[in-house]
C-alpha cells in the first residue's frame, strides 16, 4: 500500500528524520514505524484500525505523526483528564513545533472540570457553606477567576479533587442554565467548545464522548461531523465508559442535590411565593426513604435487580416508595411552574425535576432487552442503575454507520448561539522557513467522500492475535488488528517472583501474609515500592499491617484515600530523592494505570492476588450468562481475559523506561499451580523468573546497592 502519507511518516521516523534532526532523544524503534504506518494507511483510506502496543513503543508519537501530517481534522480521546493535558500541554505542541505545521489545538472537558461563575457567585451567597476552610477555598477560587482564562480548575493548584466546594462552583447537565445563564457570554465551558470548533486537533477523553452520544449536549454534536480522524487512546477503558453512559441512573444524592438547589434558589429569588421548605422537605423525604428501602449498609454492594425490585426487598414496598419520588416531583414541578418567569434558574430546575420524574417512570417499566439493572446501596445513598451489557451495537449502528462518510453536507451545520466562526488573526502563521511537508499538507480539503478513519489503541488489549478482549465489546470485530510488542529487555531489566508457600487468595490470612512479604522486602530496597490490591478491604488491611511493621524504620507508608491522589503521586515520586525518606505506596482501582513513575522512585511493584472480576456483580453475572446461552465458557472468555489485562496493567507500573530496573512480586500461587495460571504469565512481559525467597531477597539486595552507588556519585 503505497500513498504520499505513507512516505512522509516514514520519513519522519527515519534514523535522520525530522523527528531525530528536531531532538536529541528520539531513537528510531521499528515497533513504532510499523504502528505509525498503519496508522498512516487507515488515515488515508478510512476505515479501523485496533493496535495494541506494549510500554516502551512510543504509541503516542505513532498516532500523532501520521495524524498531523495528514492535514485532517482529528478528534483525539483519552481516558483521564491528567492524560488530556499531557497530550494537549506537551506532547503535541512539540510535535506541531518539530513537524512546522500551522496547526490548532484544543482541549475540550468535561462542563465540572471548569469554574461556573453563575454557581461561584450563589456559593457566596449561600448561607448553608459547610465549614470555614470551604469559605477560604472560595476565596481563594475568586481571586484565580479574575486571572484565568480558561477556567480549567486543573490550573488551579491545592484543590482537593474530593473538596466539598467543587460542586458548588461548577456546573453539570441537569443545573447549567445555558444561554439563560446571565454569565453565558464569558462562560468558560462555552468558550472551550468554541476553540474546539475552531480547531484541527481537538483533544477530549472517553467521558465526554460517549456523555455526547447519551445526551447530546457536549458540543461534540456539531464537532464529530466536520472530524475525518477519530483516535482513541487507552481505549482498553472505553467498553466500560461507554456501558455507564449509554444506560439509565437514579441516585438518592441527585434527588438531594436538586432539592438543595431548589431551596437555595426559592429562598434567594422568590421567597415568599411557595412554601419551599415544604415542597422540598417532601422531596428530600422521599428520597430518603428510597434510601432506606437498601437497608442498613456499613460498605458499599451491588443488589441484583433481575425481578420487581432488587434482592431482598418487598416488590410492593419498592414500587410505592418509587411513586412517592415520582409523587413529589409532581408537586415540585407544580411549584415551580408559577415562578419559572421570574428567573431562569426556575426554568433549569424545573427540567432537572421533570428528568428525575423521567427516570422514576423508567425504573418502574420492565428493563429493557439486552441490558441489565442493579441497585449500588452505600452508607450514605443508593444508585439505580440500568445498563448494556456492552457498546458494540452503540458503536457498530450509531458510529461505524452514520459516519461512514464525509461531504460538504455534514460540516453546514446551523451555528449554535455560542459559535463563531474563527478570524484570520486566530489562525497561527507559518514560521518563514517552509516545512519539509508544506507541498503535502492539504488541510481541510474541501470535498472528501473517503470513510472516516477510527484508530483504537492500548497498551493492554487482549492475550490473544485478534484482541476478542477488547474487538467484540466494542463491536470492531471486522478492524485491522496490529499487535507491536514492546522494546524493553525484559530479562535484563525485570525480575518475577511468586511467593510458593502464601496462602490461597480466599484465606482470611492473606492479606497478613501479603504485608509480611511487602514489609520485608520494603526494608531491603529502602522504599520505592507499590503494593497494589484487588480490594478495598485488602487496601486497608494490609496499610494497617505495613505501618505497624515499618514503623521507626525511616520509611513512609502512604495509603490510597488518605490524601488526595495528586498528593500521594508527587510524595511517592518524591521517594528516591537523597535525603529523603523512601516510600511504600498501598494502593488500589485507579492506581493500577495511569500512575507513571519511571526511574529510581519506583523498583518495586506488589500485587496482592490476581484481578479477576467479582463474580456476583450483577453485570459480571449478566455477561457471563450470555456467553453461557451461546455456548462459551464464561471462565475462558471472560474472566480469564479481563484478569489479563488487568494484571497487564498493573504490571506496567514497573517498567517505564529503557534504564528502568525492578521486580515484580505477585502473591498468588495460582499462578504456578494452574493451567489459567500459565496463560496469564504467559501474558505478561518476559521477565526473568525468581524461584525462591532467597532469589528475591538477593535481587532486592542488588537494586539497593546499584541505588545507593549511583546517589552517592550524583552531584545535586
Amino acid at each position: 500500500m503505497t500513498h504520499p502519507l505513507r512516505d512522509l511518516v516514514q520519513e519522519a521516523f527515519a534514523p535522520l528524520g525530522v523527528l531525530a534532526r528536531a531532538t536529541d532523544h528520539f531513537t528510531p524503534r521499528q515497533g513504532q514505524t510499523d504502528m505509525a504506518l498503519a496508522v498512516a494507511d487507515v488515515v488515508a483510506q478510512g476505515g479501523s484500525l485496533v493496535v495494541e502496543a506494549g510500554t516502551g513503543v512510543g504509541k503516542t508519537f505513532a498516532y500523532l505523526v501520521p495524524a498531523l501530517l495528514s492535514g485532517e481534522r482529528v478528534l483525539l480521546s483519552t481516558a483521564t483528564k491528567a492524560l488530556q493535558d499531557q497530550l494537549y500541554a506537551r506532547d503535541l505542541p512539540r510535535l506541531v513545533q518539530a513537524l512546522n505545521l500551522p496547526i490548532r489545538l484544543a482541549l475540550l472537558k468535561g462542563r465540572s472540570s471548569y469554574l461556573c461563575t453563575h454557581r461561584m457567585e450563589m456559593a457566596r451567597r449561600d448561607t448553608s457553606m459547610p465549614d470555614r476552610h470551604t469559605m477560604h477555598l472560595l476565596s481563594r477560587v475568586e481571586t484565580w477567576s479574575l486571572s484565568t482564562r480558561t477556567g480549567d480548575l486543573a490550573e488551579l493548584p491545592g484543590l482537593d479533587e474530593r473538596s466539598p466546594l467543587i460542586p458548588l462552583i461548577t456546573s453539570n447537565r441537569e443545573n447549567c442554565l445555558g444561554s439563560q445563564c446571565p454569565k453565558f457570554k464569558t462562560c468558560h465551558v462555552n468558550a472551550a467548545r468554541r476553540d474546539a470548533l475552531g480547531a484541527d486537533v481537538v483533544v477530549i477523553n472517553h467521558h465526554l464522548f460517549f456523555a455526547d452520544m447519551a445526551v447530546r449536549e457536549t458540543g461534540m454534536a456539531e464537532l464529530l461531523p466536520s472530524v475525518r480522524v477519530v483516535i482513541f487512546d487507552e481505549a482498553h477503558q472505553l467498553n466500560e465508559v461507554g456501558v455507564n453512559f449509554l444506560g439509565h441512573q437514579l441516585g438518592t444524592a441527585q434527588l438531594l442535590d436538586v432539592t438543595r438547589d431548589m431551596l437555595a434558589t426559592g429562598l434567594q429569588l422568590a421567597r415568599g411565593l411557595v412554601d419551599w421548605q415544604g415542597v422540598c422537605a417532601a422531596m428530600e423525604r422521599a428520597a430518603r426513604e428510597l434510601r432506606l428501602m437498601g437497608g442498613k449498609r456499613m460498605g458499599a454492594v451491588k443488589l441484583r435487580w433481575t425481578e420487581d425490585a432488587p434482592e431482598g426487598v418487598h416488590a410492593g414496598a419498592w414500587a410505592q416508595s418509587l411513586q412517592d419520588v415520582g409523587a413529589a416531583c409532581v408537586q415540585a414541578l407544580q411549584a415551580l411552574d408559577t415562578v419559572s418567569e421570574i428567573a431562569p434558574d426556575f426554568m433549569r430546575l424545573h427540567d432537572r425535576v421533570a428528568e428525575v420524574a423521567k427516570r422514576v417512570d423508567a425504573f418502574l417499566n420492565p428493563c429493557a432487552p439486552d441490558a441489565v439493572r442493579w441497585v449500588d446501596v452505600s452508607a450514605s445513598q443508593m444508585r439505580l442503575m440500568e445498563a448494556p451489557l456492552d457498546i458494540a451495537e452503540t458503536v457498530r449502528e450509531r458510529l461505524m454507520k452514520q459516519s461512514a462518510t464525509i461531504t460538504d453536507a455534514d460540516t453546514d451545520l446551523e451555528p449554535l448561539p455560542w459559535h463563531d466562526e474563527p478570524s484570520f488573526e486566530d489562525v497561527p502563521q507559518q514560521d518563514e522557513q517552509a516545512s519539509a511537508f508544506d507541498s503535502a499538507f492539504p488541510m481541510r480539503p474541501i470535498e472528501d467522500t473517503r470513510s472516516r478513519s477510527w484508530v483504537f489503541t492500548s497498551a493492554t488489549l487482549g492475550d490473544d492475535p485478534r484482541l476478542r478482549w477488547f474487538t467484540e465489546p466494542c463491536g470492531l470485530e471486522s478492524a485491522t488488528v496490529l499487535r507491536v510488542t514492546s522494546p524493553f529487555d525484559y530479562p535484563a531489566q525485570a525480575s518475577l517472583y511468586v511467593p510458593r508457600d502464601i496462602v490461597r487468595p480466599n484465606d482470611p490470612a492473606h492479606s497478613a501474609q501479603v504485608a509480611a512479604i511487602a514489609s520485608d522486602a520494603v526494608r531491603r530496597l529502602g522504599g520505592r515500592t507499590l503494593v497494589l490490591t484487588t480490594t478495598l478491604r485488602a487496601l486497608r488491611a494490609i496499610g494497617d499491617v505495613m505501618k505497624q511493621q515499618l514503623e521507626g524504620a525511616g520509611i513512609e507508608v502512604l495509603v490510597q484515600g488518605e490524601w488526595p491522589k495528586r498528593h500521594l503521586m508527587e510524595r511517592f515520586r518524591e521517594g528516591s530523592k537523597v535525603g529523603e525518606g523512601g516510600c511504600v505506596l498501598v494502593a488500589s482501582a485507579t492506581f493500577w494505570e495511569g500512575f507513571d513513575v519511571p526511574g529510581d522512585a519506583l523498583q518495586l511493584v506488589i500485587i496482592d492476588k490476581l484481578p479477576f472480576p467479582p463474580p456476583n456483580d450483577p453485570l459480571v453475572e449478566a455477561r457471563s450468562k450470555r456467553l453461557e446461552a451461546q455456548g462459551r465458557s464464561p471462565f475462558n472468555d471472560y474472566f480469564v481475559p479481563e484478569a489479563v489485562v488487568a494484571l497487564k496493567q498493573g504490571a506496567g507500573r514497573l517498567i517505564r523506561t529503557e534504564s528502568d530496573q525492578g521486580v515484580l512480586v505477585l502473591c498468588d500461587n495460582r499462578l504456578v499451580t494452574t493451567g489459567y495460571g500459565r496463560r496469564l504469565i504467559a501474558a505478561l512481559p518476559p521477565m526473568r523468573p525468581l524461584q525462591t525467597a532467597e532469589a528475591l531477597a538477593q535481587s532486592l539486595d542488588a537494586l539497593s546497592q546499584d541505588f545507593i552507588s549511583r546517589a552517592s556519585t550524583t552531584t545535586f
